[in-house]
């Protein structure tokens, strides 16, 4: 990591955007010059990283013409659309945290712990996947390759962050009895079964996601995925029940085990004293919480997980940073 690197930030004053630099700034990588890009109203303000204060540059067509080795983008897909290819085509590398690339064959969809040997080749533009695909692959990934997953029932309870800030926005208001601007009900008091938008079958974009995701990033586009995704009055950390159907038998004690030495996973799981995932304990850190790990008896070969993570770190901003960490290894 001796040689310079130049990095840009595209959507910096964001939720995700905040959060990236904060996780910059506790990898603090040498010889790493930054500038940070923003939409036209927050030009020009300035906003303190790594004990300087930086200007924020509005993103223009222009913005990537002073030589980019890096980009990371949270700016939403228009923006990504737009600028990812004119970034890319001055050398620079994109990561994504937007769905505009996801599904594109040419693009790799990269969760560091599962699947970093698809960084490369690369086409100059890397996703990042969604943030509820994110915790679920770490915690499948490892019993995949053991036990051989048939089919996977995801069940999810999403905190308002997901939603950005405004979501945030919508759970206080709710809390003082005004109207939501975000979501479609109030979200205070409510769980509400419907993220994104619905498609012709049914499901929400963000179930698809989950589903399609989770079997690109797996390598196995014929696993049989259901997802029922659900919004929840908590402001951080998703939460998720993951029914998983195995090929393989199994025992107990050495799928816990396996989750316990596996990479960014933390295992929670000792109902007798009332250990378990939570939100809470979650919020805050890049770990991946399993617990209430038990036999589904409805099936053969069944097993039931609760799998919380940090939506905003793990599920966008520090995944981002562990792709960027990796390809500057590489570079």
């Amino acid at each position: 990591m001796h040689k310079r690197i130049k990095l840009a930030i595209v959507g910096a004053t964001g939720l995700v955007g905040r959060t990236i630099l904060k996780v910059l700034e506790e990898k603090n990588f040498p010889n790493t010059e930054y500038n940070l890009f923003c939409s036209k109203k927050s030009a020009g303000n300035k906003l303190k990283f790594l004990n300087q204060e930086y200007i924020l540059e509005e993103l223009q067509d222009t913005s990537f013409d002073s030589g980019f080795d890096f980009a990371i983008f949270s700016a939403g897909g228009d923006t990504a659309k737009h600028f990812a290819p004119i970034a890319v085509s001055k050398g620079c590398t994109v990561i994504d945290n937007s769905s505009a690339f996801r599904m594109k064959k040419d693009v790799p969809l990269v969760v560091p712990e599962v699947n970093p040997e698809d960084l490369f080749p690369n086409n100059g533009i890397i996703s990042n996947p969604n943030c509820s695909t994110i915790q679920a692959v770490v915690a499948l990934k490892p019993l995949d390759n053991k036990y051989n997953i048939k089919r996977v029932i995801y069940s999810t309870y999403q905190a308002v962050s997901g939603a950005g800030r405004q979501g945030l926005i919508d759970l206080e208001n709710g809390i003082k009895n005004l109207p939501p601007k975000k979501f479609a009900h109030p979200i205070y008091n409510n769980c509400i079964p419907h993220i994104d938008t619905f498609s012709d079958d049914g499901y929400t974009k963000e179930e698809l996601k989950m589903i399609n995701e989770t079997q690109k990033i797996l390598h196995k586009p014929d696993l049989k995925i259901t997802a029922t995704a659900v919004r929840v009055p908590v402001e951080n950390s998703h939460s998720e029940s993951i029914n998983i159907e195995f090929d393989k038998p199994f025992e107990l004690s050495e799928v816990k085990e396996l989750l316990s030495s596996s990479t960014g996973v933390i295992v929670l799981d000792n109902p007798n004293e009332n250990i378990y995932p939570l939100a809470t304990l979650a919020t805050g850190q890049d770990k991946v919480l399993v617990g209430r790990i038990r036999r589904d008896f409805s099936v053969e070969n069944g097993l039931n997980l609760w799998v919380v993570a940090d939506n905003i770190r793990k599920g966008a901003a520090s995944n981002a940073v562990q792709i960027l960490e990796k390809l500057i290894l590489k570079n």
